[in-house]
């Protein structure tokens, strides 16, 4: 079975994960306020616990979002740094499908609600259903919290539930909604997998975002921490 190593950091959880045969080592930090400095020391943990070199990782994962504007453009800006590095593919794996694949192995859902956080008043959300694999009912989509519409009942998951408790309350899934899952690198790594099995790979330059907010610009601070991600990653793999 392919080696992965994964990348998230669309929200205030930054986690990186290596899934190796059945076995997966992780590491997370929550509430940091620069992803981008606390990523790489993680990585650099999990692989000399594994006793292995990023060369001998078939390929690197990472969180596309949606997410975070700085935080997903932080996972593909390491994600593109690390794989140059070591010419390896990248695999793009969407933060709403990681979450609704945590919600099915710790509740055994069956069909999931998953609901980010997106912001100003604002939700990102999608639906899935595991009978047959995981399959798309409701495809990632940005909302306000009253247009999240599941489709039947479902077991629903995310911090869109703490955001927005009141204007979600109504949803017959609310009440039993675990709020504490969020995008993981575990399930990232999971996920990419099966993507990289099935060819569904890219090259580091292909690499991009899942944005479904249109964002004019990124701020002064924003870009530098975007370029931070990729030196920082660069370097990284250049002192290996």
């Amino acid at each position: 079975m392919s080696t992965i190593l994964a990348i998230e950091t669309s929200s205030e959880l930054a986690s990186c994960a290596l899934l190796r045969g059945d076995a997966v080592l992780s590491r997370a930090s929550s509430g940091v306020r620069t992803h981008s400095q606390s990523i790489l020391p993680m990585v650099q943990e999990l692989l000399a616990e594994a006793g292995l070199s990023l060369a001998d990782c078939d390929a690197i994962a990472y969180g596309s979002g949606p997410g975070s504007f700085t935080g997903v453009r932080t996972a593909c800006g390491i994600a593109q740094g690390l794989a140059y590095g070591a010419g390896l593919p990248v695999v793009p794996v969407v933060t709403l499908d990681a979450m609704a694949l945590a919600c099915h192995q710790q509740h055994e859902a069956i069909r999931v609600l998953a609901v980010l956080d997106a912001r100003m008043g604002e939700v990102y959300w999608a639906q899935y259903d595991f009978r047959d694999g995981q399959q798309i009912i409701s495809p990632p989509a940005l909302s306000a919290p009253a247009g999240v519409a599941p489709q039947g009942w479902v077991m629903a998951c995310g911090n869109g539930f703490t955001a927005y408790a009141a204007e979600l309350a109504e949803l017959p899934s609310a009440a039993q909604a675990d709020e504490a899952i969020m995008p993981h690198a575990v399930q990232i790594a999971q996920l990419a997998r099966t993507a990289f099995a099935a060819g569904h790979f890219v090259k580091a330059a292909d690499a991009q975002p899942l944005y479904l907010r249109n964002k004019i610009a990124y701020t002064s601070a924003e870009r530098l921490d975007m370029a931070a991600a990729k030196a920082k990653a660069a370097a990284a793999e250049a002192g290996q």
